[in-house]
């Protein structure tokens, strides 16, 4: 394996290497923040069996500014990569805190109506009563919410945090739509 990644297409597969090998890493933390234990170690596993073969590569042949530079710039890449996989997965939960003036109880209505549930809250703001309203959603809801929202109230002030854990809910049960 040496000879072929210490060899002439080397530095481009030592590039595309660490792009999969950190792209991996990106999801496998993903993983293990989120409590998937099983997921976050094969995704390790996997990672670790690429990292060892192309570091010990470019660890043995320092020698050659090419690899080096491909092993620094597919980690940048991967890095690149692995977000973009992460945001197009869009996996786990989102808690979305909206902040509005005029729409809050529409847009919870809204959001009850789309199958999701919505708690309200009546807040004094710097400029008056406002009303806040909050979900728990699948990420990859957030696109739908976030027109939703803009529909009953363009100006709102939208937060978006991922939750560590949920338990009880409407989220636990089937959604409703």
């Amino acid at each position: 394996m040496e000879q072929i990644l210490a060899g002439p297409i080397g530095p481009v597969l030592i590039f595309l290497l660490r792009i999969c090998d950190v792209s991996i890493a990106t999801l496998r933390l993903l993983n293990a923040v989120r409590g998937r234990k099983l997921p976050a170690a094969a995704l390790g596993f996997v990672e670790i069996l690429i990292w060892i073969v192309v570091v010990g590569t470019v660890v043995r042949n320092l020698n050659s500014p090419l690899l080096v530079i491909s092993y620094a710039a597919g980690f940048a890449a991967g890095t690149y990569v692995g977000m973009t996989i992460e945001e197009k997965l869009a996996l786990g939960l989102a808690e979305v805190r909206v902040i509005s003036r005029a729409g809050g109880v529409e847009i919870a209505e809204a959001l009850r109506n789309m199958g999701f549930g919505a708690t309200e809250i009546l807040g004094q703001g710097r400029e008056g009563r406002v009303e806040i309203v909050t979900t728990i959603v699948p990420r990859r809801a957030l696109p739908e919410i976030y027109r939703e929202i803009e529909h009953w109230d363009a100006q709102a002030f939208v937060s978006v945090d991922e939750p560590r854990s949920i338990q009880r809910g409407w989220l636990l049960s089937r959604r409703r739509k």
